[in-house]
């Protein structure tokens, strides 16, 4: 039996995906992180829209993709949505584990304004 990390992710992210829609009062962020980046956006699924998009390329921070960038991308996307009217969201991890970079995001998003 082989192990392979990103199949186990993708299968636990369907599986987070079944359960999470984003609507027009609450959307969705979703969560990708790369070995260089990590991005985010705020989707309403009902549209199929991306309503707000951040990531470590927006702040000046490609190819340092650890915990303390993570947050400062929270917190951009946080502004940025409040900006829009948007502040009650529901939070997609993606299939990733709730910790580190994706917990530290989190922080930093809950710290600049949304509710999840």
């Amino acid at each position: 039996m082989s192990f392979n990390k990103n199949k186990r992710r993708l299968k636990i992210r369907k599986s987070i995906r079944s359960k999470i829609f984003g609507t027009n009062e609450r959307p969705r962020i979703s969560i990708f992180k790369s070995n260089k980046a990590i991005y985010s956006q705020i989707i309403d699924d009902n549209l199929g829209l991306t309503l707000v998009s951040c990531s470590s390329n927006d702040i000046g921070k490609f190819g340092k993709n650890n915990i303390d960038t993570s947050k400062e991308v929270g917190i951009k996307l946080a502004k940025k949505a409040t900006k829009k009217g948007i502040s009650k969201v529901l939070f997609d991890r993606g299939g990733y584990l709730y910790h580190g970079k994706i917990k530290s995001f989190a922080d930093g998003a809950r710290e600049g304004g949304l509710i999840f």
